[in-house]
């Protein structure tokens, strides 16, 4: 059993509960309540708490629900001021980069590119944590210093990321020397407000997590259940948070914001910890030289998750600027959304909310926490050969497919599995065959029968017609899922558009009314049109999830990437293509993937593992003559 020995001269602590109101932008009223608490200052010598007001909290939680759509006004369509502010987790070196971090860094990318569709001003951080004893660890098994390993693995995380198109603002490190500014003005803060104290803490210690465990919450042989490695017996003069003084503000603000953590079923879970009662935290480490150093206390290093969280914070700081707490602050905080693996939940959803309160700081609107993937069913890991690589499936397959599948094809907020299988089908059928083929066959018709040139506008085109309402309802419903956070059904509302602009091509078969001639022919021009239209509004709605793919089927309808930089939701409006408009020569947007392991006459495909993906042709068009 864990246990913490402290000096037994009695203090007085102070339990702040809030209350707070339903309003957008709240500041909440402190009321105080007094618990006893046991601690020893900072500095050696004992010293009361303090008893004095401190400060003020504002939760900044809206009546919006899960809604993302936190900066447009749905009347007005004005910007506010206030921009979006997105993060993935600062992801730990001790390793390259995996599938989950690519899943979660995918998701935050397309939630960061649709907000920027609507107007609002983005701020997308990410970043790796490169402080603590794994790293030091890691660093030690390749025979190099923490910070080589640390610089070798941060850049994987940006290789990766660039090839996978993800479009950051900031990227931090937590070995830049303005994050550990920020972070010891931080620690000071919390300091000065009396929720750190000094302890001796006995107990079991989950490297791999970097966290104390307690006994019920292990397997058997005293196993993490996350990690399944068993913990370390660990007996150390530490210093403490006082978590369990928010314990009652936690509980009452997610009862009257139960928002602020998402999906839903996952505020159960935090909500549990909370009722169980909160334990205080060790936030230093006297074992661990590797990482930022206590003020005042050059034998202790501060906990790598302490140190981690405030990166969201130092993220904000903008080049050549004073690394200080307020200027971060006024650069875009508190965040709008926090998006987290399910496994990392407790430190975003309980200590990070206790911390920004006890140094005075605005909580962030929303905590997201998205499952597990799996592989064939089962979970991955390294001891059972059944890794899957971000890396190589981006060489194999190209960052649109691998975009697309996980954004498809798994529930966000649920566990998802992949199977090599299930992705190939999934991104043929709905990329190249439900998108691509249509497109390429539509320009195919439109360049032998009308030189590639627009006949009319396709507001005129469409006049009366049913199709174009189809297409205008499924915008607002893939709208409504980005807001929401349905990446799925956002998808799928997408797919529904390309499904219905098949189902019309073939019914209004226009090279049949080609072959008429006459005002067959101009009819046939027409639903040429409308055709192009549905897949110009395609292209913007599916951008964020696809752009690269989505960047070539604009070039395709004759746009440059210019043009393509600049679109906004609103261009998703039907009547976008003009008479006279010239499209480019038809050319295979998405590239069909073939296994050869299943299929070895791949004819005009990519087969599985070529790296030349994009410039071969990805099936034979089915234009009709």
């Amino acid at each position: 059993m864990a246990s913490r020995v402290q000096n037994p001269i009695q203090n007085r602590l102070w339990l702040l509960s809030f209350s707070t109101s339903s309003t957008s932008s709240l500041c909440n009223s402190v009321s105080l309540k007094k618990t006893r608490f046991t601690n020893r200052s900072l500095f050696g010598k004992r010293m009361p708490w303090s008893s004095s007001r401190r400060n003020l909290y504002c939760t900044c939680s809206t009546s919006r629900g899960s809604t993302m759509d936190s900066n447009t006004s749905p009347s007005s369509g004005r910007q506010n001021a206030e921009p979006f502010v997105i993060t993935t987790p600062l992801y730990y070196v001790n390793a390259p980069p995996h599938m989950g971090s690519a899943y979660t860094t995918v998701a935050a990318d397309a939630i960061a590119r649709f907000q920027r569709l609507l107007g609002n001003k983005v701020v997308f951080i990410t970043g790796t944590d490169e402080h603590g004893e794994k790293i030091a660890t890691a660093a030690a098994a390749c025979g190099c210093s923490p910070a080589e390993h640390c610089n070798v693995v941060s850049q994987a995380y940006r290789t990766l990321w660039r090839d996978l198109g993800i479009a950051y603002d900031k990227f931090i490190r937590t070995t830049d020397h303005k994050h550990e500014a920020i972070v010891k003005e931080f620690y000071s803060k919390v300091l000065a407000n009396g929720d750190i104290y000094r302890a001796d803490y006995e107990g079991l210690y989950c490297v791999n997590c970097e966290e104390y465990k307690e006994e019920k919450e292990l397997l058997d042989n005293n196993c993490c259940p996350i990690h399944l490695k068993p913990c370390v017996a660990k007996k150390e003069d530490n210093y403490f948070f006082a978590l369990s003084k928010y314990e009652g503000f936690l509980g009452k603000m997610l009862s009257e914001n139960p928002e602020f953590v998402q999906p839903s079923f996952r505020l159960n879970e935090v909500q549990s910890w909370i009722t169980s009662g909160l334990r205080d935290f060790s936030i230093s480490r006297a074992s661990v030289d590797w990482g930022i150093e206590v003020p005042n206390d050059a034998k202790q290093t501060i906990y790598v998750w302490f140190d981690a969280l405030v990166g969201y914070i130092s993220a904000l700081l903008n080049d050549g600027e004073q690394p200080n707490l307020q200027t971060a602050i006024s650069s875009g905080w508190p965040t709008s959304l926090h998006l987290i693996g399910k496994d990392i939940l407790r430190f975003h959803a309980v200590y990070w909310p206790a911390m920004l309160m006890s140094a005075g700081l605005q909580l962030p609107k929303m905590v997201f926490g998205h499952g597990f993937l799996t592989k064939d069913g089962n979970k991955m890991g390294k001891s059972l050969g059944n890794t899957l690589e971000p890396t190589d499936l981006v060489q194999r397959f190209g960052p649109d497919a691998v975009r697309y599948f996980f954004l498809k094809e798994v529930e966000f907020g649920s566990d998802g599995d992949y199977s090599e299988s299930r992705f190939i089908n999934t991104v043929n059928a709905h990329l190249a065959n439900t998108i691509g083929n249509l497109l390429n066959r539509t320009l195919g018709l439109l360049k032998k029968n009308c030189r590639s040139t627009l006949a009319v506008d396709s507001a005129i085109a469409a006049e009366g017609n049913t199709f174009k309402d189809a297409v205008e309802m499924l915008v607002t419903k893939a709208k409504t899922h980005y807001e929401t956070l349905a990446l799925s059904s956002a998808c799928e509302a997408v797919l529904e558009i390309g499904n219905a602009g098949n189902l019309y091509m073939n019914q209004q078969a226009p090279w049949s009314l080609f072959k008429q001639g006459g005002a067959a022919s101009e009819t046939a021009a027409k639903e040429l049109v409308i055709v192009l239209e549905a897949m110009r509004i395609i292209a913007i709605v599916l951008s964020p999830v696809t752009p690269s793919l989505c960047l070539r089927i604009y070039n395709q309808l004759g746009y440059t990437e210019d043009q393509f930089d600049t679109i906004t939701w609103s261009d998703a409006k039907w009547g976008g293509l003009k008479a006279g408009q010239v499209m480019a020569q038809p050319k295979p947007v998405f590239s069909r993937i073939e296994n050869q392991i299943e299929d070895g006459n791949a004819g005009e495909t990519v087969k599985a593992g070529s790296k030349d993906k994009e410039n071969i042709n990805q099936n034979k068009s089915a234009i009709e003559v």
